[in-house]
């Protein structure tokens, strides 16, 4: 860990609301005036997209496991820039655009589905910020977690987060509801063994709790909205961080603390509540920095 070259990370599986924490700290940075550097975790992927599609078929790996990841390097970038503040990163390249805008910048000749170079980061940056699978993993390979200064959960109870799954692959993807139920089933082992875990690790857990019946997520019809969802907000360390109990429920409406080190606010002011939370967390961070 380090004071003055803090690592973020921010952990969760695909669909999980990782994008409204991104998003959150994004206002933070530009209000605080802090310059990051950020890391996305598919850039950590051990194979571009066909050959990733063949060792599915082949030898049924998952994206959550060690096999399909390159857990030891994102280790080391972590302990390389809370050391020095400099690392390297990579790109995967999910779609075309993407693919032109780096092809553009670096000269290269990528498409989508591969990785850019390696290639060092921007020097004078404050923070590492990363959003991905495996931000706080620890496997036989390495320990990602040890390298981490704040580590953020975004997760939502499980059936919630195979209806988003279903939904999104079905109709985003063209999936058949037999092929999707074979993909969760294919990575629920390295899903209990490498994802899970993280959760126990985080400093802040946001988990999103529908307030509707889903029980039965393979026949549910729709995603249940935030405004039909509570977010379970857990601080593993209250003290760590001088989290103010009586200013977040005044701060977040209709919120309440269900255990010691638990607070409960509505769906819908997820993303406000991420802000209150974890502007003076980093505030406190930059201070500590300097």
């Amino acid at each position: 860990m380090s004071r003055k070259y803090p690592v973020v990370a921010v952990t969760g599986s695909s669909g999980a609301g990782t994008t409204t924490v991104k998003r959150a700290f994004e206002h933070i940075f530009l209000r605080e005036n802090i310059k990051p550097a950020i890391i996305e975790g598919d850039s950590y992927h051990r194979y571009e997209r066909t050959e990733m599609r063949f060792k599915m078929e082949k030898d049924s790996l998952s994206h959550f496991g060690p096999e399909a990841n390159k857990f030891s390097s994102l280790a080391e970038t972590f302990k390389s820039y809370g050391e020095t503040g400099m690392c390297q990163r990579r790109y995967y390249l999910h779609s075309d655009e993407e693919a032109a805008h780096h092809n553009a910048r670096l000269g290269t000749n990528k498409v989508s589905g591969e990785f850019t170079p390696w290639e060092d980061i921007e020097s004078g940056t404050d923070v590492l910020f990363y959003e991905g699978l495996h931000g706080l993993v620890q496997s036989d390979e390495a320990n990602v977690a040890e390298h981490v200064d704040l580590g953020i959960g975004v997760v939502p109870i499980v059936n919630l987060e195979w209806i988003q799954k279903i939904h999104r692959d079905n109709s985003e993807r063209g999936y058949s509801a037999e092929a999707i139920v074979d993909s969760i089933l294919r990575r629920m082992s390295d899903y209990i063994n490498y994802i899970t875990p993280q959760f126990s690790q985080t400093d802040v857990n946001f988990q999103r709790v529908p307030t509707v019946d889903t029980s039965n997520p393979f026949i549910a019809r729709d995603i249940p909205t935030p405004d039909e969802s509570f977010v379970v907000i857990r601080f593993k360390e209250p003290k760590k961080f001088d989290v103010d109990f009586p200013y977040l429920l005044a701060m977040i409406h209709d919120s309440f603390m269900s255990r010691r080190n638990s607070i409960v606010v509505p769906g819908g002011k997820m993303g406000f509540a991420m802000e209150v939370i974890l502007a003076p967390i980093i505030a406190g961070m930059m201070e500590r920095r300097d």
